[in-house]
């Protein structure tokens, strides 16, 4: 069962193409500040700006990188059953520990067709099917009902939710054993009061042992060291959000020298405002 710190790795690019030397120094970053696991290629890695070729081959690098000393569950989702299916079958012929895939944006499906797809990938030669729940990118929500019925399917074995709401992981939890990861680090802590299991989490790209303390303490029972947690990196989970993610985050790990400060189209550098709050993140969090 998957259970802790899960990385949302950023790419770092550098002259248009993934900076390998950079990630594998951010993949060393994630294992010295203890998380359970990475995810490569997933929406704050820009994995919609990357071709299906470069998210496998960075796939396949983070693999090489972690040597088995972290997780990786590798972002394989498209609003495409059949390219999901293609690149999570890819992506599963390394070893990793899952797939996250994201819900089909665009297309808007109904509930029956979002089942019909996770089951049709979890039906493949996939390695175990994480659930991406993030209507605020797709569209469209995954209602606890249907992810109910996946979680029947024995390939589809864990959800992050990212839908803002702790109403709807009570109603997951309510209705199904299905691991439930948050997508939203503020909510983390109180997810995991009522049986989240831990985080894919922004955040922890630059506080990863600040992160992976504060869901290992909720991990153990100890609710104070948790709560403390939660409240003292509150403002550093907001301030990630002041633009679209993962230009804050960027900004950040740009700003200490560890990547160039490059986006990929459509996304913009951050603003001033945004470089001004990493500066101040970077400081009063001594961000090292």
């Amino acid at each position: 069962m998957l259970q802790g710190t899960y990385t949302a790795l950023v790419t770092p690019f550098r002259g248009g193409e993934i900076d390998f030397d950079a990630y594998a120094n951010l993949i060393e970053k994630q294992v010295e500040g203890g998380v359970e696991g990475i995810v490569p290629a997933g929406c704050t890695g820009e994995a919609a700006t990357m071709t299906p070729a470069e998210q496998l081959k960075l796939i396949a690098f983070a693999v090489e990188q972690a040597k088995g000393r972290v997780q990786v569950i590798a972002g394989t989702g498209s609003n495409n059953t059949r390219e999901a299916i293609e690149l999570s079958e890819k992506a599963s012929e390394n070893k990793i520990d899952g797939v996250l895939v994201i819900s089909p944006y665009y297309n808007k499906p109904t509930q029956q067709g979002l089942l019909d797809h996770y089951c049709a990938i979890a039906d493949s030669k996939s390695a175990p099917v994480m659930v991406y729940n993030v209507p605020g990118r797709t569209g469209i929500k995954i209602e606890a009902e249907t992810i109910a019925k996946m979680a029947e399917h024995p390939n589809i074995q864990s959800v992050k939710e990212a839908c803002g709401s702790i109403d709807q992981v009570s109603e997951i939890l309510a209705r199904c054993d299905i691991t439930v990861l948050s997508g939203d680090d503020p909510l983390t802590v109180p997810m995991m009061s009522i049986g989240a299991k831990g985080v894919v989490s922004v955040s922890s790209n630059i506080a990863p042992k600040q992160v992976s303390t504060t869901i290992r303490c909720a991990l153990e029972g100890d609710w104070t060291g948790a709560k403390q947690g939660h409240f003292e990196l509150l403002r550093l989970h907001k301030s990630l959000f002041v633009e679209s993610n993962p230009i804050p985050v960027k900004a950040v790990l740009a700003e200490q020298g560890l990547i160039a400060p490059e986006l990929r189209m459509p996304l913009q550098p951050a603003t001033p405002s945004t470089i001004g709050v990493a500066q101040k993140l970077i400081q009063d969090f001594k961000l090292s």
